[in-house]
């Protein structure tokens, strides 16, 4: 019998994920099935599957406790991956502070909780951090929808947008933009089971000044293909058997 494999995806996803008719050729060639299945539909028989892949359920941003209790109920009956733990643990910007905690750099991070001084929390990192610009966005969020690029002296439109999510009882980063994703985008490494398997680079995603997407994700700024094959120097890794790489697997 062939393993079955679900590829976990939502509703308003669909269509939009480049790399699940790559995915789904693969796991057919490995002799596997796989199927896609939308994380909330109400008829999906997640118990008939030996394993449930997250691929693109990106709208859980929306509806967090919703979603946490499908993990709760799908990780009862099949094999979840990520497992439930770092699932639960990654829904929640709030994580950089445990990686911090591990050694990780980490960007340079104020958050601001709801009920806090959004007025005086920006100004006490404006006086700590020396950038030109700095990123406003949701701990919970995916696509950096809600996310938003300001110039360091536009003080008002940032702080009308800090508080914009405050006001939604959502908690909020501050952290410094740093300039050479518009030249270089950002590498994303990719470890599986404790090891690194291969990286992907993705331009940018946030003008400045401009207004959140309006989408189920930032579309890449930069010509060409959305995220590419990318080679890093083996420094830039985490060596395998680390704290983080433990604590992510």
């Amino acid at each position: 019998m062939k393993t079955a494999v679900a590829l976990v995806s939502a509703r308003a996803a669909r269509g939009l994920d480049e790399d699940m008719p790559p995915l789904l050729a693969a796991f057919a060639a490995a002799g596997a099935h796989a199927e896609i299945a939308d994380w909330d539909d109400p008829e999906a028989d997640w118990a008939r599957f030996d394993a449930a892949l997250l691929r693109s359920a990106w709208d859980y941003t929306e509806r967090l406790p919703e979603f946490l209790d499908w993990i709760a109920r799908v990780d009862a009956i099949t094999t979840l991956l990520n497992p439930a733990p770092v699932l639960r643990w990654s829904a929640d910007k709030h994580y950089l502070r445990d990686l911090e905690r591990l050694g990780v750099p980490v960007v340079a991070t104020t958050f601001v909780e709801p009920g806090a001084d959004a007025r005086e929390t920006l100004g006490e990192f404006l006086e700590r951090e020396v950038c030109a610009e700095l990123v406003v966005k949701p701990a919970v969020g995916a696509g950096s929808r809600d996310t938003r690029r300001h110039a360091r002296a536009a003080s008002a439109e940032t702080l009308a947008h800090v508080r914009e999510l405050l006001d939604a009882h959502r908690a909020v980063l501050l952290q410094p933009y740093f300039e050479g994703v518009d030249q270089h985008g950002e590498t994303a490494l990719i470890y599986i089971n404790g090891r690194f398997s291969h990286a992907i680079r993705k331009g940018p995603l946030l003008p400045l000044g401009a207004l959140a997407t309006d989408g189920l994700f930032a579309p890449d700024a930069s010509p060409g293909p959305t995220s590419v094959p990318w080679r890093t120097a083996p420094s830039r890794r985490c060596p395998t058997g680390s704290s983080f790489t433990r604590a992510s697997t």
